[in-house]
This record gives C-alpha cells, structure tokens and sequence, in this order.
C-alpha cells in the first residue's frame, strides 16, 4: 500500500509501500478519499510533541480522514462497506496519508450528507478541537465574549463559526487583508495583529482559544474578566493533560515545572488556564455533522493537493498563508 511518512524526526516526508492496515474486531477499514492536513502533522514530524506522544518511526503522518468504508470487524455496528464516513483517528493510529487506513469505530461518524468528502476532511481535528474547547471545557453561552486568535486559519476559520452558532460575541486576530474573510464566519471584532496589539483593544472577555503561546498566551489572561477562561492548544501542557495521558512522574514533574508560569499567572489575574490536546469523538462529530447538513458550519478548503503532492502539501502547511484547512485528495 502507498503513503506517505518520514523515518526519523526533522527527516523530510517521502512515499513508501508499507503493510496493509490490521483491521480489528471494532475497527473500520477506510479507503482515503480525501485527507485533511494540520499543523500537528508538522509538528510531530518536527519532534515538538516526542516527549508526550512518543511515535514509533517510521511513521505515516495525517490526522484527518473522509472516505469509503471497505470492511468493519466483527463487533462494529453502524457502519458497513460503501459508507461515507469522516473522522479523526486517535493518537497512536493516526496514517490518513495513505491509502488505506483502520480507525476504531467510535472514532469515526457518517459524513455529512450536504458537501463532498474533500470537505467533509477539513473538519474533524479542527472542529473537534473547537467542539471541545468551546462547548466541553469553555461552556461558551450565548452572550459571552470570545476571542479567537488566528481566525483565518483552519482551527480558527472552524472555531468563529461554532462560536458564534452558540450564540457569543466573537473577536478575531488576522491581518488586515484577511479582515473581511473573517467578518463573513461571523466575527464582529476584528484586530489586526500587524498594527494592533490586541490587549489594548479588548477587555472584559469570557473566553479565548489561543493557538500561538508565549507572550501572545501572556496578554490573553490579561483582556479576560475575573472568571474567565483562557484555552491553549499550543502553549505549554498542564499537569491534568499529562495525569490524562498517563506520562511517567518524571515527565509529568516537567510538565508542571514549564506550564508553572503561565497557572500562576492566570491564578493572580483570577482566571484559569487549561492546555487542550484534542482527543477523537465519532459522537462528537455526529453533532458536527448535523451543523453541517443544517448550514450552521461551512468546509472551507483553502488548498489541495494530489496524493502525489502530500510531501508539498505538508511543506505548505509550515509555511502557512492559507485560509481555511488544507486537503490531499484521492
């Protein structure tokens, strides 16, 4: 079976023929159709996320699937050959750079029924990601403030929407020739990160996701009100992601040591600081789906890519500049 995967980190991606998936008794074979492309898969490839996600290599990369159901094991209900189905396969089963991949089945949900499958895989890490911040850990209502950092892009195109379906009052940081692409999602503040610093603009805000860390993470507990929560997909893990994952004490000690500044700083402002680390949902994503097919959320495919291009497709990915996911096609 083709795909695409790197031998060791930093190593560039390549193709090569590698066994055929080992389906079990609760897993789906899927035919990729389409792949979605994040910025995960470059950091995994780059070794930013060794210590807590120790792959094997060689590895094959992806994160995202949509495509044809071939077979389902023995104990799997709900799914049978010829389904449409889209998801996110966990971590330690990730490989959608392929042409084959077995996902568990609680991983998985039928498509959407309303757009095509090259757009349906522009959803599942990015909306779970936004599903679970939002809705799971941020318990977003409707009125709230919210502020989205990096609102052009894949996570954040995905997370304007959601949130501003739950009803909040949504601020974005883009640049200014991305300011109009933003509003359309549904933002009604928009700071340009260029000539803005976007802590002397905001104040007062419930909630934010913040995809960058540092500094950036530093001013976001400053413009939330006492209460507020501030969510990380970037910065530092916490100490309840690394007791979730079950990390040895050594690695979890280190995990408090480096995200100790940042608690303690939201614990002096009075606000929390929570790392999320997304983690699969066939449930979840079967309330995505119906967003979708009602209209509530729309794919936004920025770029595509043949399945012979995936190593330029990761290439672009780390450059970044693209609005909306990027996808590898069948």
């Amino acid at each position: 079976m083709r795909a695409f995967l790197f031998d060791k980190y930093k190593d560039a991606v390549h193709e090569a023929d590698v066994p055929e998936p080992i389906v079990g008794d609760r897993d789906v074979l899927v035919r990729v159709d389409a792949a979605g492309v994040n910025q995960l898969d470059e950091k995994i490839r780059a070794g930013e996320f060794k210590a807590i996600l120790p792959y094997r290599t060689p590895l094959v990369l992806g994160h995202d699937v949509a495509g044809t159901v071939i077979r389902a094991g023995s104990k799997v209900r709900g799914f049978g050959p010829g389904d449409k189905v889209f998801g996110r396969p966990r971590d330690g089963r990730i490989g959608t750079f392929a042409e084959r991949v077995a996902a568990d089945a609680s991983d998985l949900a039928l498509a959407p029924a309303t757009i095509s499958l090259v757009e349906a895989t522009s959803f599942p890490l990015v909306a779970l990601t936004a599903w679970q911040a939002l809705v799971v850990h941020g318990n977003v209502r409707p009125g709230q403030k919210v502020l989205i950092h990096g609102g052009s892009g894949g996570a954040g195109s995905i997370t304007i929407q959601l949130a501003k379906h739950l009803g909040a009052h949504v601020a974005t940081t883009a640049s200014a020739k991305n300011a109009d692409f933003v509003r359309s999602l549904g933002a009604n503040e928009v700071i340009d990160y260029r000539t803005q610093d976007f802590e002397k603009v905001l104040s007062g805000y419930d909630f934010v996701l913040d995809s960058l860390g540092g500094e950036n993470l530093e001013k976001s507990l400053r413009v939330l009100r006492p209460g507020g929560k501030a969510i990380g997909i970037s910065a530092p893990p916490d100490p309840a992601f690394a007791k979730r994952i079950g990390l040895n004490p050594l690695l979890r000690l280190a995990i408090t040591v480096l995200s100790g500044k940042i608690r303690r700083q939201a614990k002096k402002l009075g606000v929390t600081y929570e790392f999320l680390f997304m983690s699969a949902s066939g449930d979840q994503l079967r309330e995505i789906a119906d967003l979708i097919d009602d209209g509530s959320l729309q794919p936004l495919v920025g770029k595509t890519f043949s399945f012979d291009e995936t190593p330029d497709a990761l290439e672009s990915i780390a450059k970044g500049g693209v609005n909306g996911k990027t996808v590898i096609t069948s």
